[in-house]
């Protein structure tokens, strides 16, 4: 079973209709136990990141997935939850985040032209510049839905995608079992289907 965990930010029913779609099982949960238990867990996010992190921390649900991520359960974050997944992030002050990938979190602002809108809302294309078993499905039409102000930096070892936003900006990484997405892969159509059927069948 795939644990969607609930921490109060992020795109649940949207993600759990997602697995329904491609045939899988998916709840959603906070409780640790349940967590744990899971063959495979996501990270959604939306919002700001310290406030995620801090949520995150008041459940005790930052040491259940550093847990579930030194055991080898597969791991999913989306969006902010991709980048909880990151040493820290300078959103709105410094804050620590799981250090599950080495990196930290910063605005995309100081790396695009001024003339480009922030946030980045929109599909772009993905690159991919490493292979990952996510990405197994990928064909040419390789197009997925952002919305984000901030990106992913100094994480070169774990990088396999970026999208082109007048810079290139991280948009995928992996770290062993833990994986991290930038984009909605659950508002991305086919191609992001295929992203999370493929996540599914990432060995444990």
């Amino acid at each position: 079973m795939i644990a969607i965990v609930d921490y109060g930010v992020g795109n649940l029913f949207s993600l759990k209709s997602s697995f329904a779609a491609i045939g899988q099982q998916a709840f959603v949960t906070s409780k640790p136990e349940e967590i744990l238990s899971a063959s495979r867990i996501i990270l959604p996010g939306v919002g700001a990141f310290g406030d995620a992190a801090q949520k995150l921390k008041a459940l005790g649900l930052d040491k259940t997935l550093q847990t579930a991520a030194r055991r080898g359960t597969p791991l999913l974050g989306i969006c902010l939850g991709m980048q909880l997944l990151f040493e820290e992030s300078c959103e709105f002050g410094r804050h620590e985040g799981l250090g599950l990938i080495k990196g930290a979190v910063r605005p995309i602002g100081e790396v695009i032209p001024k003339d480009l809108k922030i946030p980045q809302i929109g599909w772009n294309a993905l690159e991919v510049v490493k292979p990952s078993p996510i990405f197994k499905y990928l064909k040419k039409d390789r197009h997925v839905y952002f919305v984000h102000s901030y990106h992913a930096t100094g994480c070169c070892e774990a990088l396999t995608a970026v999208t082109d936003y007048g810079a290139p900006l991280t948009a995928a990484v992996q770290a062993e079992n833990v994986f991290g997405c930038q984009f909605h892969p659950e508002k991305s159509g086919p191609v992001g289907l295929g992203i999370l059927r493929a996540f599914c069948e990432v060995k444990a």
